[in-house]
């Protein structure tokens, strides 16, 4: 595609910041980046994908709650080194429910923008929790559990990890089915909390989970780089 060559991809380490705005009212929703096949997905299909820096991967916008941009116009600015995407957006562009990604004040931390809908069911539990968890980082360390495990000594916040994936085993060898759902659900809270102290996206094990479908696990192992 000749648009692609557009963009000065060397100069943006081949990958650009794209601003996302609504067509209609010109409110910035998002901030987002492309490669250049998140580019060429957008231009082909008419609908907004980015490539996720968390997830190292591409993605559609909306491929889990439905909340599709489709693409009205496509401007590049005048250094070839940032796009700016003018969207009709289905639903809310956060996937904290709110129409804007920009809703909090930088001095007051007020929010000044409403849920709009309920998007728990809609991404799931399990990346509504690390999106919580990684709210928490800059929170007061005396009223967060969360803030305090992130802001504390890190052998502390891993010794959970251990410590609730010891009670959870001993549950299972009691045969105690509601402890060993209430175990693994502190297990899978503490490891959020590790994944997110180093900005490791739940999705990226997501990912090698479907990698490792159709694989022995005996081969699996023995893939592995020493």
């Amino acid at each position: 595609m000749q648009q692609l060559n557009k963009i000065d991809w060397e100069k943006t380490d081949n990958l650009v910041p794209v601003v996302t705005q609504d067509s209609t009212t010109n409110e910035v929703l998002m901030l987002a980046y492309m490669n250049k096949e998140a580019l060429e997905l957008s231009l082909k299909t008419g609908y907004a994908h980015y490539f996720s820096r968390s997830k190292q991967r591409i993605w559609k916008k909306g491929e889990s709650s439905n909340h599709t941009q489709k693409i009205d116009d496509i401007l590049v600015d005048c250094d070839n080194d940032t796009i700016l995407l003018k969207v009709t957006q289905n639903g809310v562009a956060c996937h904290t429910g709110r129409k804007t990604c920009f809703f909090t004040k930088l001095e007051s931390n007020e929010i000044v923008e409403d849920v709009k809908i309920n998007t728990t069911s809609a991404y799931g539990i399990v990346d509504t929790l690390y999106h919580t968890i990684q709210k928490r980082k800059n929170e007061d360390t005396t009223k967060s559990y969360t803030s305090k495990l992130l802001n504390g000594n890190q052998n502390s916040m891993l010794k959970k990890i251990v410590e609730e994936a010891g009670e959870f085993c001993f549950a299972i060898k009691d045969n105690n089915t509601d402890e060993a759902i209430y175990e693994a659900a502190d297990i899978t809270y503490h490891v959020l909390v590790a994944l997110a102290s180093k900005n490791i996206s739940p999705d990226r094990v997501k990912q090698e989970l479907a990698r490792r479908f159709g694989i022995s696990g005996i081969e699996e192992k023995n893939s592995r780089k020493v």
